[in-house]
């Protein structure tokens, strides 16, 4: 069985930046195992395998080269420029994952925007071994998304956010049941209101280039912060990406772009192995 596949780089409008992730468009759906082997054979932090189910109705599922993940912003808009394109005709699609999320997508001119869930937080405590691990200082607040299973820990200043080094080998021995660590700051950019970086060597890769997901407890914890619904954060990993977020009642809207770096299609995949 041939899969059509791109790789696209989302959250950015540039090459070579942002986050890049693999979608595969399915005629016919294939074993979970086989779509963790595609995801481990890419290397990204996720692959995107995708099935249209009506007109503009898709199932989508998630895959680091570990396991499989709830919601992935950066995947979903990836999927969306890729069927932006392919259907022309389209401007609106609708994505059911496989953990009962429903999430809207519009193409505007110049950006994609998403409708994603609010997700809850709640305090938590952050453990001596993971702050030094990482290399923090001092935090301002620890909460934990359940949805997500994430830690956020918000720290001072975007420039110690910006200089975190941290120390992948030590973090991957120890041993928690959280599948990783958001840490963020307001920014010091004119641009931007707030910066954050994904650090989950637990479940996925050491960082996470850009990060969308995390956008439906983020934007929620920034917006009631600052006082404002719509708010511009930049992910200042080394590769970059930004976006706009917007707190919608019980809905989270981000608007970004992506850009398709390469098509092809995968060859190998026999009907046994399906």
């Amino acid at each position: 069985m041939k899969i059509k596949t791109f790789i696209v780089d989302a959250f950015t409008d540039k090459l070579f930046k942002g986050n890049p992730a693999a979608v595969c468009i399915l005629k016919q759906p294939v074993n979970e195992e086989n779509m963790i082997q595609i995801a481990k054979e890419f290397g990204f932090s996720e692959s995107a395998f995708v099935i249209q189910k009506g007109p503009s109705d898709f199932s989508i599922r998630y895959f680091s080269p570990v396991t499989e993940i709830p919601l992935c912003g950066h995947a979903t808009i990836a999927s969306a420029k890729v069927l932006f394109s392919e259907y022309q005709h389209l401007n609106n699609i609708t994505f059911q994952t496989q953990f009962g999320h429903t999430l809207e997508l519009n193409n505007n001119i110049d950006q994609i925007e998403m409708v994603f869930p609010v997700h809850k937080t709640q305090k938590s405590l952050f453990p001596d071994d993971l702050k030094e691990a990482i290399g923090i200082k001092n935090i301002i607040n620890c909460e934990y998304n359940e949805d997500h299973n994430i830690l956020m820990v918000e720290i001072e200043s975007s420039k110690e956010l910006q200089d975190l080094t941290p120390d992948f080998a030590v973090l991957k021995q120890i041993k928690t049941p959280i599948s990783g660590v958001l840490v963020t700051a307001t920014s010091l950019k004119t641009d931007y209101d707030f910066e954050y970086r994904y650090f989950w060597p637990w479940s996925g890769s050491n960082e996470d280039p850009v990060t969308g997901g995390v956008q439906s407890f983020l934007c929620k914890y920034w917006s009631l912060k600052l006082d404002k619904k719509i708010l511009r954060a930049f992910q200042c990993s080394e590769r970059t990406g930004s976006m706009e977020v917007e707190l919608r009642g019980d809905k989270t809207i981000i608007r970004s772009n992506a850009v398709i770096f390469l098509t092809g299609e995968i060859d190998q995949l026999t009907d046994e192995s399906m």
